[in-house]
């Protein structure tokens, strides 16, 4: 959650490179985050499966020029519910992820796909990429864990069953490769890969929080302190399913920008996002 910022920010103040799990240190203070890293000339290495592999597509090389970056998603527990079934889906519902096995918070966060809204925020800090360049696609079998397209019309992508120990043995070892236990694809007994578009009518939280980070400042910290605070009250079935865009949405529309310039700002629009919701909720 929001209070890995501080970790990573102590890091980078001792000069040390970054392997970075936690993803709300760039959702919520991304401009922060980078900036420090700049100044001492630090790398910071991603670890989540999509970043890891856009990573790895770069050739390790985060300043190369692409013309669009694809992240995947398995689409989540709910990826194949109705509207109908998504009003009255529970927690227990939503940690029966098809392809991961996970913490609950980042379990429910695929469910709304929230996540995957978090992991294109970090693909705009981590590659400086434009919004517009930055594409989500449907992967049910977590096969290929993200693409890259360049000018001339290719496209590479990394490939692995779904496991985080590659990416997280690459980013400890970066620049070199260790051997691992894990096996390497079988194309012949893989079967098909399939590919489809998001469906962001029935997971509205996705664009919700997308445009929470277009709009910069203080808004992704609101959304995900709002987010964060409304995932735990779902996790003990004290909202709904759908309580969780109310939530984060009623916290945006609350919230009035303010420039913020250090982590004490950050922090008190994150605090904003769940106290939003603490209140809403009567907790």
């Amino acid at each position: 959650g929001f209070k890995g910022i501080i970790a990573v920010l102590d890091a980078l103040k001792k000069n040390k490179n970054v392997a970075l799990a936690n993803k709300e240190s760039l959702v919520v203070g991304g401009a922060l985050v980078t900036e420090e890293a700049k100044n001492r000339g630090l790398k910071i290495i991603p670890i989540d499966s999509e970043h890891s592999a856009i990573f790895q597509a770069l050739d390790f090389d985060v300043t190369r020029p692409f013309e669009r970056l694809i992240l995947t998603a398995s689409g989540g527990a709910f990826r194949d519910y109705t509207e109908k079934q998504l009003a009255s889906a529970t927690a227990k519902d939503a940690l029966k992820h098809p392809n991961w096995n996970m913490g609950a918070k980042i379990t429910v966060d695929c469910a709304t796909l929230v996540n995957k809204a978090f992991e294109v925020t970090e693909a705009k800090w981590l590659y400086n990429a434009p919004f517009d360049k930055i594409e989500v696609i449907v992967h049910r079998e977590s096969i290929v864990h993200s693409m890259v397209g360049f000018k001339d019309g290719s496209v590479i992508a990394q490939m692995s069953y779904p496991t985080m120990e590659i990416p997280i043995s690459l980013a400890l070892s970066y620049p070199e490769r260790l051997v691992s236990n894990v096996s390497g694809l079988d194309f012949e007994k893989l079967g098909k890969l399939t590919f489809e578009p998001l469906d962001r009518k029935r997971f509205p939280c996705f664009d919700l929080v997308v445009n929470a980070a277009k709009a910069g400042g203080g808004y992704p910290a609101v959304a995900n302190g709002a987010n964060e605070a409304a995932v735990a009250l779902f996790l003990k079935d004290k909202i709904g399913y759908n309580d969780i865009y109310n939530a984060i949405s009623g916290a945006l529309d609350s919230y009035r920008a303010e420039k913020i310039i250090d982590y004490e700002g950050y922090k008190a629009a994150d605090e904003f996002g769940a106290n939003f919701v603490k209140n809403k909720y009567g907790v």
